[in-house]
């Protein structure tokens, strides 16, 4: 799967092409046509050490169209392919949700049945492709919601709805440049002009940050997911990182906050088959850190009681093997489990509003960063 992020269009029907073709010649022969892919079960998940982030193992998951219990699933998987290709040769994009509707349709005049009654059903299969094909969904010409936004020197070129528009960074005002859900296909770096990526957890922090020019005055990439990162953001987090630029990830100090960072750096169990595109090991945590609380006097004041989800996700993170590993997370979790408290980036702004670029500069000069 290494290099599934350099596939074309050309490639991804190839590859549509390719697996029909297979079952026909499988029909051919007297066999019954078959799909096989990577399990994607919790089962199959597992930390590799020697890359740095969560990835599926070797268990695989085949259905047959001749089995009862599978025939379904085979045929529903068949249609998602035909539509993908179809897609693909219009050079047309669709969601998600769109591509379920183009699907929900009846077998027949007589038969009052659907291909698919709920998108639960095919989005499933969607991943199952995207895995037995070692591709991305947006290589199929799905999107996914666009979520993110990015300001600082950097320059795309992206070609797109037989356009190609020039995407300059340090001049998109306010509002910053969304992030798309694909960022590789005819998305090209044009150029990358940065120090580091700084990824700041929320909209409102992002925004203190590019009214003061952070980005301009720090020479850095400055990026907010809103929130948990899509796969889009993530995609473009790795591409930066293997420019060699720095990635810091500035969050809030909670278990849901370093759990971005996480997602971030090693990737989730659910897309554990995207890791090697989306997961950014390289990637260090310059804070929210409860050891701020001792190294900045006024933080003590501003700290907020953790409810219990806030305590059950912190217990559930000392259980990941990629966490505990690390004994500056285990102590920052306990921490939490301890005094049972939280507190907000947006906290540091307790002081002055400028604060929070005095301190992310003192995180980073003298590199204050967790792994």
């Amino acid at each position: 799967m290494a290099k599934r992020s350099e596939t074309s269009s050309k490639d991804a029907f190839a590859k549509l092409e390719g697996l029909g073709k297979g079952m026909i010649s499988e029909i051919d022969g007297g066999e019954t046509p078959k799909f096989s892919c990577s399990l994607r079960s919790k089962g199959n998940v597992f930390y590799d050490e020697s890359v740095g982030y969560i990835r599926l193992g070797d268990k695989v998951e085949e259905r047959k169209f001749v089995n009862v219990g599978q025939a379904r699933k085979f045929m529903q998987t068949v249609a998602i392919a035909n539509k993908c290709k179809k897609f693909l040769s219009e050079g047309a994009h669709t969601s998600i949700r769109g591509l379920f509707y183009q699907l929900k349709f009846s077998l027949g005049e007589d038969l009052d049945e659907e291909l698919f009654s709920e998108q639960s059903e095919s989005n499933p299969l969607i991943e199952d492709l995207e895995v037995a094909l070692e591709l991305k969904r947006e290589d199929l010409n799905l999107n996914t919601d666009r979520k993110g936004v990015v300001a600082g020197p950097l320059v795309l070129k992206d070609k797109f709805g037989g356009d190609e528009t020039e995407i300059d960074c340090t001049k998109q005002g306010r509002s910053g440049w969304m992030i798309p859900s694909d960022v590789d296909n005819g998305m090209d770096f044009v150029d990358v002009d940065a120090d580091y990526v700084l990824v700041v957890e929320k909209d409102a922090m992002w925004q203190r940050l590019n009214e003061d020019k952070f980005w301009r005055k720090e020479n850095c990439v400055l990026i907010t997911p809103k929130g948990q990162a899509s796969r889009g953001c993530r995609r473009l987090i790795k591409r930066l990182a293997n420019k060699k630029l720095p990635i810091y990830v500035f969050t809030d100090c909670d278990a849901w906050g370093w759990y971005i960072y996480w997602a971030i750096k090693t990737g989730s169990m659910n897309l554990a088959y995207l890791a090697n595109d989306i997961a950014t090991p390289e990637a260090r945590f310059i804070g929210v850190t409860m050891q701020d609380i001792k190294d900045y006097d006024f933080l003590g004041q501003l700290t907020i009681r953790a409810k219990d989800v806030d305590i059950k996700r912190a217990e559930e993170m000392l259980s990941y093997e990629w966490i505990s590993r690390h004994k500056e997370w285990v102590n920052e979790l306990k921490t939490v489990l301890t005094t049972k408290k939280k507190i907000e980036q947006d906290a540091l702004q307790g002081p002055r509003l400028s604060f929070v670029g005095e301190y992310l500069r003192e995180k980073i000069s003298k590199k204050k960063f967790l792994p």
